[in-house]
């Protein structure tokens, strides 16, 4: 086969590949980045202890959220809590959440949601990564929905959704917080964001 011929047949493999892409592959738009608006968010987790439920949030935390309806493939989302402004409304158990056998806040200040990939579902978004909380790292899909609407001459994004965790999974719960009878294993973890494009 002659260079010409083979340089002919590479050719035609490139235009065959390219027409068997979706129209949108070629010219999806890049995401958006937005960051948070802390003023006008909330992160809440919720809790039972001896049958009665009990609620908190983290005062504060960061988002950083690269998205694009139309380009999911490029969309990631980074979430950082600083875990020493957890808040139930009660001191005394504040600081036992914080102490050594719970969040140990001294030793693990921070916890992170890295989610290099999101998929759309029957009911909005899934963001796929890795959640780290007291040095241990869980993979973890977190559902949410998300919009834009204009606000002052910006694109403000809203994204809201729930999840549930398994605190024994990360170690929240040694000693005696092990035991499950009277704090269940299960956590729930709510959020409601406004996002400002950067």
């Amino acid at each position: 086969m002659s260079l010409i011929t083979t340089r002919r047949h590479a050719l035609a493999l490139t235009a065959l590949l390219a027409s068997a892409l979706p129209a949108w592959a070629a010219d999806a738009p890049p995401p958006l980045h937005f960051v948070l608006d802390p003023a006008r968010s909330s992160l809440e987790f919720n809790f039972l202890q001896a049958g009665a439920q009990n609620k908190g949030r983290f005062r504060h935390f960061t988002v950083s959220l690269d998205f694009s309806a139309d380009n999911l493939a490029a969309s990631r989302l980074e979430v950082v809590i600083d875990m020493t402004s957890l808040d139930t409304g009660d001191q005394e158990r504040d600081d036992t959440l914080r102490d050594a056998d719970l969040f140990a806040v001294k030793k693990f200040p921070q916890a992170r949601f890295s989610a290099a990939q999101i998929v759309r579902t029957a009911t909005g978004y899934e963001a796929v990564g890795k959640l780290t909380i007291r040095d241990v790292t869980r993979e973890l899909r977190v559902p949410f929905s998300f919009r834009t609407a204009p606000e002052g001459g910006v694109t403000a994004g809203y994204m809201t959704g729930k999840t549930a965790l398994k605190r024994l999974d990360y170690g929240v719960g040694q000693g005696d917080w092990k035991a499950t009878d009277q704090v269940p294993n299960d956590v729930g973890v709510s959020f409601n964001l406004r996002l400002t494009p950067h």
